[in-house]
């Protein structure tokens, strides 16, 4: 799991049937972890918004088994301490 800021939205003209319904955010991760990735977002998160993302079978499990997500948007971070 790891802290990244919603940048964007990602629309599709054409996607799997398995994606219908789900938003999908581009996420840049906090700090250096890698480049932004394309969320199946699962709690209404928005541009600007400080997130919690899991990948891999974390995030097929957030979005649904029946879901092709390899990262999903879980959580809308409040404060941190």
């Amino acid at each position: 799991m790891w802290l990244g800021t919603v940048i964007g939205s990602v629309w599709c003209t054409r996607k799997s049937p398995g994606l219908t319904g789900q938003t999908l955010l581009l996420v840049a991760p906090e700090g250096y972890q890698g480049p932004a990735l394309v969320c199946a977002d699962q709690v209404g998160a928005g541009p600007g918004d400080r997130v919690l993302v899991v990948r891999g079978s974390g995030a097929r499990t957030a979005a649904g088994a029946e879901v092709p997500a390899d990262a999903a948007v879980v959580g809308i971070v409040d404060r941190m301490e």
